[in-house]
């Protein structure tokens, strides 16, 4: 499939036909998850956000509309839908869920599972204040193709960590959100 002319229809069918195997022991308990909200267009996007510099924790980075799972939350898929809502004024019942990556051990102590939904393209955002900076979107073409991400292993306390590194216009991805495109883009069989 050419990277280029991924359609929606492409990304769905590939995504539903290609379950993700979860695989191993996490390190973390604490959960998380974090909403891949994709654009649904006759060439969709991805929709992310740049953190507040204010924050006390990954301040600026590029993201995922996300955070920890609240005793209130009835499901990680509830969580991420309510992270949405709160970071970017997503309405939880405008996401069309179609599934899971295999969650993600975060360096703060979170598992972090990636919970993929398709969003309209009217939506209006609005980034609260205290979390978010900016809301872009990207071309999912874009996003997904695998030769955008560069690795860089990083060795901290005897231990080799690698880091998945892109630029988007004037983003910075990297870390947890580069690796999970990255791992999104794998999952449906796209070629660098």
């Amino acid at each position: 499939m050419e990277n280029n002319s991924l359609t929606l229809d492409d990304f769905l069918s590939r995504f539903q036909l290609l379950r993700p195997q979860v695989n191993g022991e996490t390190l973390n308990h604490r959960q998380a998850a974090v909403l891949i909200p994709v654009v649904r267009r006759a060439r969709p996007g991805l929709l992310l956000t740049q953190r507040s510099a204010r924050l006390r924790k990954h301040a600026g980075q590029v993201a995922f509309p996300g955070g920890a799972v609240d005793s209130s939350d009835a499901s990680l898929i509830a969580a991420a839908l309510r992270e949405a809502q709160e970071e970017v004024a997503i309405p939880p019942e405008s996401v069309e869920v179609i599934g899971v990556l295999p969650p993600v051990d975060s360096v703060t102590g979170f598992q972090v599972t990636p919970v993929v939904g398709i969003i309209p393209p009217n939506l209006h955002y609005h980034a609260s204040e205290d979390e978010v900076a900016s809301v872009f979107e990207m071309p999912l073409s874009e996003a997904l193709r695998l030769g955008r991400y560069h690795p860089l292993d990083i060795y901290r306390r005897g231990d080799s960590h690698r880091v998945w590194l892109s630029w988007y216009e004037h983003y910075f991805v990297w870390g947890m959100t580069a690796g999970i495109i990255r791992e999104l883009a794998l999952q449906i069989g796209v070629r660098p």
